[in-house]
Parts: structure tokens; sequence; C-alpha cells
């Protein structure tokens, strides 16, 4: 694991090396109104939040993807499953199987979070009238 300990070049513009203290500082030339001054003094600076924010944009495509192919594994499984249940063979590997996909992570889009917890919930009541408890998966 990668432990991000600071962001190089977010703090505040540190003098240069060979600065002297009051006469060698940059200097627009009086032309920067005091209040100009202090504004752009205010300015924050980059920092490490904000840059995971930014990085957070493909982890949640990644999720919703993920969360996708779950809630169509859930759909196929409640379709075998109730095919099994029509045809008089109820497959105990396969029923592990549906248990362990109840859970798993959480979408990004509340639309597709809400559609796959749905889906799952069924799954659950399905396991239930069956006696199977998801959360005695093999995983």
């Amino acid at each position: 694991m990668v432990v991000i300990r600071g962001v190089p070049g977010s703090g505040p513009a540190r003098p240069a090396r060979g600065a002297r203290a009051g006469g060698g500082a940059f200097n627009l030339g009086g032309g920067m109104a005091p209040d100009a001054a202090a504004a752009a003094e205010g300015v924050a600076p980059t920092s490490a939040i904000g840059l995971l924010a930014l990085q957070e944009g493909a982890p949640a495509a990644e999720r919703d993807a993920r969360a996708r192919r779950r809630g169509e594994a859930m759909l196929q499984g409640l379709a075998m499953l109730q095919a099994a249940l029509l045809g008089g063979r109820l497959d105990p590997a396969r029923l592990a199987q549906l248990a362990g996909l109840a859970d798993g992570a959480p979408a990004a889009d509340p639309a597709l979070q809400a559609a796959v917890a749905g889906i799952a919930l069924r799954l659950r009541v399905e396991l239930a009238r069956l006696r199977i408890d998801p959360d005695l998966s093999s995983d």
C-alpha cells in the first residue's frame, strides 16, 4: 500500500535560496492594489484531498461496472432458480453461489445502487424462502 504524505509544491510559496530579506524579493512595481494582494494571498493551495477527489472519477465508473455485472448475475441466478424450482432440481452449489452474490460493493450511481439493492433484496427473499442464509456463503 502506498502512503501519500503530501503533495510537493502544494504549500505556500517560499522565498528563493539566494533572496535577501527585504530587497531581493519579486516585486510587481507597486501596480497591484493592497486589496488584490490580500486576495491573492488568500488563495488556497492545491491539497492532496482535491487530487484524490479527481482520481475518484475512474473508480466510480469501475464500481458502477462491477455493480452492473453483479446485478445481471443476480438476475440470471434468479431466473435459473425459478427454472430449477419448476423442474424440481435444486443445486446446492448453485444456491451457495447465489448467496455469495447477495452482498457486494455499492455502485457510485445512486439509481444503479438502488436497482442492484432491489435485486439483492429479492435474491435474499428467495433464499430465505428456501431457508438458505446468504451470510453462510463460501466467501
